[in-house]
């Protein structure tokens, strides 16, 4: 990979027309490569508001192909750019069959991979699992022009097992496009708690593994279509920290906006000389962690 990776960032709101997100998403593209990124991340269905507040089988009708039109739109500028975009789609797979899928777009090649969500939440306000099938290419890196890349999609982010196998599978990097925010109803300690996880989590990652990781997160409050709550505020916060956890940039919670920075793909070795932790695994005594729970 890539020794001095610079990665871009590109935290932005999203509204209720795919097209406005798209140009959205695409100036910001277009930014970060001005900057010098040469990997760029786009945070989670950045092509569309967050439908997953509702239930609603009209929204099906947001999904797209892949091979498809964002994508086809991205290769382009990828190519025009020399970039690698990291796009997070609606997937229409086939009739009935969809999925919330990162599309890896490399420099001249068009698509070098994808990544479909593995872990999908159900809870209140995430109804994803009315829209989305489980992914079922499991946690392998996709190769690129700039190194192996192990995405991993918003609920995705919580699980150490599935940052775990990346790493293990030779993944130079984390990438994580992510929608997550606060419920307006939750008091400001508690909203404060689920923030702090959501970086600490993350950062974690990065330790335990020896390898940064580029998160990216949209922005902005978007009400609930039903009006039975208050909808969701997205807490942006996007962020890449190094592979000791150190925070090389972070964005504020509330702007749309584009970050660039330099992650020192090198330094994994370094780290992993000092911290060995893959040397020290007790893989003979790890039989449990495939069982649901251990009673």
């Amino acid at each position: 990979m890539t020794k001095n990776l610079t990665v871009g960032l590109v935290q932005h709101t999203c509204c209720n027309d795919p097209q406005q997100n798209l140009t959205t998403s695409i100036h910001g593209i277009e930014q970060a490569a001005k900057n010098g990124a040469q990997l760029i991340v786009l945070p989670e269905l950045h092509r569309n508001h967050y439908f997953c507040q509702t239930e609603d089988a009209g929204n099906f009708d947001l999904a797209e192909a892949i091979p498809g039109p964002t994508t086809t739109t991205l290769s382009v500028l990828a190519k025009q750019l020399k970039v690698v975009i990291i796009a997070s789609l609606f997937e229409r797979r086939a009739v009935g069959m969809y999925h919330n899928t990162a599309v890896v777009i490399d420099t001249d090649n068009g698509i070098a991979g994808i990544y479909r969500k593995m872990h999908i939440p159900d809870d209140p306000g995430y109804y994803e699992k009315y829209y989305f099938t489980p992914g079922d290419l499991g946690f392998t890196p996709v190769s690129t022009s700039i190194g192996k890349i192990g995405v991993l999609v918003c609920w995705d982010q919580w699980f150490p097992e599935a940052a775990r196998i990346m790493a293990l599978s030779g993944a130079d990097m984390l990438v994580i496009p992510t929608a997550i925010g606060w419920d307006q109803q939750d008091v400001d300690a508690e909203k404060q708690r689920q923030y702090d996880a959501w970086i600490t989590i993350q950062r974690a990652h990065a330790i335990a593994n020896g390898l940064p990781i580029a998160v990216c997160n949209r922005t902005g409050h978007e009400p609930d279509p039903n009006g039975r709550s208050d909808g969701i505020t997205f807490w942006g916060s996007s962020f890449v920290a190094g592979p000791q956890g150190e925070l090389l940039t972070q964005c504020p919670s509330d702007k749309t906006l584009v970050q660039t920075t330099i992650a020192n793909i090198e330094r994994s070795e370094q780290v992993r000389r000092n911290w060995p932790y893959f040397r020290d695994r007790r893989i003979d005594a790890y039989r449990d962690i495939l069982l649901r729970y251990r009673d």
